[in-house]
């Protein structure tokens, strides 16, 4: 039997399975505790039944994820208007270390990728899927990311890149803690944190609006997302056009999102709370994410499986000794500085909320709340790092197809 579902209909099952995930989320506590996005739940258990169908020979299913492309481009350029540079400023010495830690991890994921996969005998492109695309960038930018680069000829780039994703959501929430505690242990630090100072008000907690979310705010936030949102592909075509730069969509809707959201920090024109923003990207990300993993193609991994496993242990290894190594020492090889490294290592590997559960363990274990990590971590991993990881992508991205 084969099932062709149209685009309203795929959008539709995408919802349902979104809604069925959180459900399982709620009931599941090891999925909580791994931090497993909800989109992960349902849109990859779906992946997984359609495989098993397809192996056996019963049912094959055909989805048009028309939608999936604007929804990623809706959540990418609410992640721009958050990129206030402002904050950098204002962040300090252990901000701006721990900033360009993350920047300089997304450089050595792509080279450690495109290396291994190049020695492995694989496309350079499936290595740069297994790098700074799905680990540093997480679910979100491996489904973005993963459909360009097999435009380019790296077939099974979507499926390697969320692969490594989920490989990396676990593995990132499991060694971050342990690592950060037997750092401190093996040093014997002082189990004590510094004052935070000024870095109070750069709180992400702090920083949301309280507006309420009504339908004049509704409407007022995405008369702002949609226009930048199609600046950003006249930007990408622009690129194709005069430079021959392959860009995607969203990366150009984010560039230009940005540029606003600093323009309008100088400038104040318009009032774009931060909590609407946050809503609506959080239902893009949701819905697009769940299309992207229904989509997934399992069995292409059958193929590199093997070297991609290679890849991802490498890749692990080189961000512990980043960490432990460089990142530590910088930061002061304090307490702070081994919470942040437990950070760094979670979403580093994972995601932002696998570095907030990676300090959560490390502090609930000493009893002692690093609020400088808990400041920091999060407004990086979440706003500012995507200011260099991006590009970095979308240059291996030209440079390797």
């Amino acid at each position: 039997m084969h099932f062709s579902l149209d685009a309203v209909t795929t959008t539709a099952l995408a919802l349902l399975l979104l809604v069925i995930g959180a459900g399982l989320k709620r009931q599941l506590k090891w999925l909580e505790h791994l931090c497993v996005p909800t989109p992960v739940i349902g849109g990859f258990g779906f992946a997984l039944l359609a495989w098993l169908l397809r192996d056996f020979g019963l049912v094959t299913f055909e989805l048009d994820t028309t939608m999936q492309s604007p929804l990623m481009i809706a959540f990418f350029t609410t992640v721009g208007l958050g990129g206030s540079l402002a904050l950098l400023k204002k962040g300090g010495k252990a901000l701006g270390i721990y900033l360009v830690a993350c920047w300089l991890l997304a450089v050595v994921q792509n080279g450690v990728g495109i290396g291994m996969a190049s020695l492995l005998g694989l496309d350079p492109l499936i290595g740069l899927m297994a790098g700074a695309t799905s680990l540093e960038g997480g679910f979100g930018a491996a489904a973005a990311f993963g459909p360009e680069a097999e435009a380019l000829g790296a077939q099974g780039a979507t499926t390697a890149a969320i692969a490594s994703a989920t490989f990396g959501m676990i593995i990132g929430g499991v060694i971050g803690a342990p690592i950060a505690r037997w750092i401190i242990d093996r040093r014997q630090i002082p189990i004590e944190a510094e004052d935070v100072h000024d870095l109070e008000k750069l709180s992400i907690e702090e920083r949301p609006s309280k507006s309420v979310i009504d339908g004049p705010v509704l409407l007022r936030v995405l008369a702002i997302i949609v226009p930048i949102m199609v600046l950003g592909v006249w930007f990408k075509q622009s690129l194709v056009t005069h430079l021959g730069i392959i860009l995607p969509s969203y990366v150009g809707a984010m560039f230009v999102a940005i540029l606003l959201r600093n323009l309008n920090d100088r400038f104040h024109w318009v009032n774009m709370p931060d909590n609407a923003l946050s809503s609506l990207g959080d239902v893009a990300l949701g819905v697009f994410l769940t299309m992207a993993m229904m989509n997934l193609k399992i069995w292409q991994l059958q193929e590199i499986g093997g070297p991609l496993l290679m890849i991802l242990m490498v890749q692990t290894l080189a961000i512990v000794i980043l960490g432990v190594v460089v990142l530590f020492r910088l930061l002061g090889h304090n307490y702070d500085a081994a919470v942040l490294t437990a950070g760094f290592i979670g979403h580093g590997l994972g995601a932002t909320p696998n570095a907030v559960a990676n300090m959560s363990a490390v502090c609930e274990h000493y009893r002692v709340i690093s609020q400088k990590a808990f400041i920091i971590v999060p407004l990086c991993g979440a706003v500012l790092i995507d200011i260099v990881a991006i590009p970095a992508i979308t240059w291996c991205l030209n440079a390797f197809a």
